[in-house]
C-alpha cells in the first residue's frame, strides 16, 4: 500500500475551475481505496486574509473528509518557504503526513518534499502563450512554475493539447507528462441530477429568462479568455438578419476585466434579450443546460473546457472552437468554429437553431462523447502517474 496526500488548497467556499476538478477528483480517489490499494490524505492551507484574521476553518465542501490536516500557514507563506529547498519547516510538514509516498500540488506548484515523491498539475500555459488573456498574479506563475520543475518528479496535466504546450514553452520531456482528462461535474449521477434539475427554483428574477422565449446559453467566469464580447456581437448579427426569437443566456461571475462585456451589452440593440445570471449552484446550472436551445463556447483559449462536456452530459448541443484543446474534448459531435469569426459563431449558431434533425443529431452525439469522459477515469489515470513513480 502506498500513500498520498493531495493538496485541496485550491477549493474555495464557492468552487469553480481548479477548485472542482480537485473536489472531483478527490471524490473518486476515496472511492477506489479500498479496490486500489492505497491511502489519501488531504492537505489544506488558508489563505493570508483568513490566517491573519485567524480563520483555519475548512470549507464545507471539504468538511466530509475525515483525513484532512490543515496547515498552520497561509498560502503565500509558505511559498516563499518552497523557495529554499532545504527549509527546516518543510521536513516538519512532510513529517506531519507520516512521510507519504506521494504529494500532488494541484494548482501550478508544488513543494520541494526531501522524501515524498512531488507530482504537480499544469492545467494550461495561458500565461505563456496568451498572457494578455491573464491577470498580473497569474503572469507570474511562469517563475513559480519553472522553480517547482527543478524539483518536480512527475507532470499531471490534462489535455494532450496541454501536452504539448509544457514540452513546447517549458522543455519537459514528455516521458515526464500524464495526461488525466476530466469530466463533466453531472458525469457520475445523471439520473440525481435530473430530479435536482426538476426541484430547481430559480426564483421569479431569475427564472424570467427561461419562461417566455428559447436562449443560447453561455457558462464560464467572465473574462477576455472566453470570448464573450464576441458572443454578443454574434447574437446581435441573429436578431438582426435571422430573426431569432432566442435570448443569450450568460451563466458566470465576473472575472478579470469583465467590464468590456457588460458595454457590449449596453451597446447591443438587443440588451433586453441578454442576461446574465452569477454564480448558480450546480443544480441550477444544469437546468440551464437541460433547457438551452444551444451551449456557445467559443472560448480562445482552454487547457480543457469542462462546460463543453457538460452541456452534452444534459444533452445540450454544442457550437464551441476549433482552437487549443476544444476540439479534443467535442470530438465529432459539436460544431467547431474559428472562434476570431463573429460571422462564422453567428452561422453555427443558426444552423442548429434553425436544424432540428441536426440538433437532435447533435445531442445524441454529445451524450455519446460525454461518456467517454467519467472522474473514475480521472481518478485512475492519476493512480497510474502516481505508480509510475513507485
Amino acid at each position: 500500500m502506498f500513500k498520498v496526500v493531495v493538496d485541496a488548497t485550491p477549493v474555495l467556499p464557492r468552487p469553480s475551475g481548479v477548485g472542482l476538478y480537485v473536489l472531483n477528483l478527490l471524490w473518486a480517489l476515496r472511492s477506489l481505496q479500498a479496490t486500489e490499494n492505497f491511502s489519501l490524505d488531504i492537505a489544506y492551507q488558508p489563505s493570508l486574509k483568513n490566517w491573519l484574521r485567524g480563520n483555519l476553518a475548512l470549507p464545507e465542501a471539504l468538511s466530509v473528509y475525515e483525513n484532512v490536516s490543515v496547515l498552520p500557514l497561509p498560502v503565500r507563506l509558505l511559498n516563499l518557504l518552497a523557495q529554499v529547498p532545504k527549509n527546516p519547516v518543510l521536513g516538519q510538514l512532510e513529517h506531519r503526513f507520516g512521510q507519504p509516498d506521494i504529494y500532488h500540488g494541484t494548482n501550478y506548484a508544488v513543494y520541494p518534499c526531501r522524501r515524498s515523491q512531488r507530482v504537480m498539475t499544469i492545467y494550461d500555459l495561458s500565461f505563456l502563450r496568451y498572457p494578455e488573456y491573464v491577470t498580473a498574479v497569474v503572469r507570474t506563475y511562469s517563475q513559480r512554475v519553472r522553480q517547482c520543475l527543478g524539483w518536480t518528479d512527475l507532470v499531471v496535466t490534462i489535455s494532450e493539447s496541454s501536452k504539448r504546450d509544457i514540452v513546447e514553452y517549458m522543455g519537459v520531456s514528455p516521458e515526464r507528462i500524464w495526461v488525466t482528462p476530466l469530466a463533466s461535474r453531472y458525469a457520475d449521477d445523471t439520473q440525481a441530477v435530473s430530479r435536482a434539475v426538476k426541484a430547481v427554483d430559480l426564483g421569479d428574477s431569475r427564472s424570467d429568462p427561461f419562461r417566455n422565449r428559447p436562449y443560447i446559453l453561455f457558462v464560464s467566469t467572465l473574462e477576455p479568455r472566453k470570448n464573450v464580447v464576441r458572443l454578443i456581437q454574434a447574437f446581435d448579427q441573429l436578431k438582426n438578419k435571422r430573426r431569432i426569437d432566442h435570448q443569450l443566456v450568460l451563466v458566470g461571475q465576473k472575472g478579470w476585466q469583465f467590464e468590456p462585456i457588460f458595454e457590449a451589452i449596453a451597446a447591443s440593440p438587443w440588451q433586453h434579450h441578454i442576461r446574465h445570471l452569477d454564480y448558480l449552484s450546480d443544480a441550477e446550472v444544469a437546468y440551464c443546460y437541460k433547457n438551452a436551445d444551444v451551449f456557445a463556447y467559443p472560448s480562445l483559449y482552454e487547457g480543457f473546457g469542462l462546460p463543453v462536456l457538460e452541456a452534452m452530459t444534459l444533452g445540450c448541443p454544442v457550437v464551441t472552437a476549433n482552437m487549443s484543446s476544444l476540439p479534443e474534448v467535442a470530438g465529432n459531435a459539436a460544431l467547431l468554429v474559428d472562434p476570431t469569426s463573429v460571422e462564422d459563431l453567428a452561422e453555427a449558431l443558426w444552423r442548429v437553431i434553425g436544424d432540428r434533425p441536426l440538433r437532435q443529431a447533435m445531442i445524441a452525439k454529445g451524450y455519446q462523447q460525454a461518456a467517454q469522459f467519467s472522474w473514475t477515469r480521472t481518478a485512475k489515470s492519476t493512480l497510474a502517474a502516481y505508480r509510475s513513480l513507485l
